[in-house]
């Protein structure tokens, strides 16, 4: 049997979409959000919160009801996003320190490389969280390798997260408004100079951590990780949001004359929750809520610059979330206690970090006018699929080696067919498997909740869920049946050991 005939035989389900019949090249903008879950957006039915500019993005495009970030965290579904390739693949791909070196390797084929071998600027503005350079990176010189490395023309990052140090912008391989004689030193492992930390000097800190996020305080916030220096340079939490959105405007404009792909990825609705004083009390919800107004600025700042450049018509934005939603991520924001009756993961269980559904099912939107009819779509995609799925959009047929668990799904992405995938892998600490109307989630021992209150999905013994008949993943049915759930795990133990899933 050969190694293809093996993995035909092993996933039988999987689907494949067919190339369009002639290569196009709109431009592409993709908005990559944060913790958003599933049913924080009013598109998907929350009351708490408003979101219209998504709800026109909705309103417009597909609105799809079964997409799937690859990972219910945000570095590996990042990871997958870029490379085609499941992050649980690779050792190094979870959620990394703010100092880690670059996971994706300077060459690898990537969907931005991909498309700029087709013609297309390529740009990254907003949250990176893949690493940067190698080794002991001097954050004070040319920070390489990043983004350039993989395919980007063009970048302006927050290095890691809004809660992890160093809290600095990085644009073209340099820190952004850095004095040289105040040079930046970053640790993850020990306090380093004299800057105050949350555990220490309390009484400083503007926002109060829930659990961690006691360290170098900068801003009022104290934070993961320790710094020292980069004062000139170092952000303000409630100008990100204007900051990055203002970087992807100019962006657009400096490109509006060819073909680009904007990845977007905005820090909202991350923690720390901050947002701008304009959003402060738009929503019953505290800064969580808050966060998601100013999110959804964004996205209306975006749609209108393509309105008026006149791109709205040869552009595909899409908007989705990296994993699923989070309430109490490490500080005292009021998201637990002002949540009410939002329920950010909508219908689904659990959240960020979480094996069950709320984990990795998020909001996905997608316009394209004139090319993609308005409409809400049940067919089952995941972020992973865009390396393959654009290629076919634009003429282009990956090397055997790339995206080795991208499938190309083009024609559902378009609104075209109702079907996407037959199956997926869905990460996080276990690894579940969904085939048809059934979920397995392999046997992982560990605490059923974590710090976050998320469910985590964790139990000795693996887990069976019949999904069409039990979406929210309430009613475990493996004692029922036992030959199902070997099937299932047979199955997706065969994906792991082929190594890729794309024939």
């Amino acid at each position: 049997m050969t190694r293809s005939q093996f993995l035909y035989s092993a996933l039988p389900l999987l689907s494949h979409g067919r190339a369009m019949a002639a290569p196009q090249r709109p431009n592409i903008v993709y908005i990559y959000a944060d913790d958003c879950g599933y049913g924080d957006l009013s598109c998907y039915g929350a009351t708490r919160v408003k979101t219209p500019n998504l709800d026109r993005l909705a309103a417009s495009g597909v609105r799809f009801t079964n997409a799937h970030s690859p990972s219910a965290t945000c570095t590996p579904s990042r990871y997958a996003l870029l490379t085609g390739e499941y992050a649980w693949r690779r050792k190094g791909t979870g959620i990394l320190p703010g100092d880690a070196s670059t996971i994706i390797e300077p060459g690898r084929y990537t969907l931005p490389a991909m498309l700029k071998k087709s013609g297309y600027s390529t740009g990254a503005v907003g949250k990176w969280h893949l690493g940067l350079g190698k080794g002991n990176l001097d954050w004070n010189g040319e920070i390489k390798p990043g983004p350039q490395d993989i395919g980007f023309d063009y970048s302006f990052l927050i290095p890691a997260t809004g809660d992890r140090v160093p809290c600095v912008y990085v644009e073209n391989r340099r820190v952004v408004g850095l004095d040289p004689r105040d040079p930046i030193v970053v640790n993850y492992e020990k306090p380093i100079g004299n800057d105050p930390t949350g555990k220490a000097h309390p009484e400083l800190l503007k926002m109060h951590p829930s659990h961690g996020h006691d360290m170098t305080i900068v801003n009022g916030v104290s934070r993961i990780g320790y710094m020292s220096g980069g004062k000139a340079a170092r952000w303000v939490d409630e100008d990100i949001a204007d900051t990055i959105t203002g970087k992807a405007l100019g962006f657009i404009e400096r490109q509006k004359a060819n073909p680009f792909f904007l990845y977007f990825a905005t820090h909202d609705i991350h923690v720390p929750r901050v947002p701008n004083k304009r959003f402060v009390g738009k929503t019953p919800m505290g800064p969580r809520g808050d966060a998601i107004v100013e999110l959804d600025w964004s996205v209306g700042q975006v749609l209108d610059a393509l309105d008026r450049h006149k791109l709205t018509d040869n552009t595909m934005v899409i908007f989705t979330s990296d994993n699923g939603p989070v309430v109490d991520d490490g500080y005292q924001d009021q998201a637990v206690e002002k949540l009410g009756s939002h329920k950010p993961a909508g219908p689904w269980r659990g959240g960020k970090y979480s094996a069950y559904d709320g984990g990795t099912r998020v909001p996905f939107l997608l316009k394209w006018p004139g090319k993609v009819k308005p409409q809400v779509s049940e067919a089952m995609v995941c972020q992973v699929d865009l390396l393959s799925s654009f290629a076919s959009l634009t003429g282009q047929k990956l090397p055997s080696e790339a995206g080795p668990d991208s499938l190309d799904v083009l024609p559902a992405l378009l609104g075209q067919s109702k079907k996407g995938r037959d199956s997926l892998v869905e990460h996080a600490g276990a690894l579940s498997l969904v085939v048809g109307d059934w979920k397995v989630i392999e046997a992982h021992p560990g605490p059923k909740t974590n710090e976050t209150r998320n469910e985590l999905g964790n139990d000795a013994s693996p887990q069976l869920f019949h999904i069409s008949e039990d979406p929210g993943e309430q009613t475990n049915v493996a004692a029922q049946n036992p030959g199902k759930v070997k099937e299932m795990l047979e199955m997706l133990n065969k994906v792991k050991a082929a190594g890729r899933s794309r024939m």
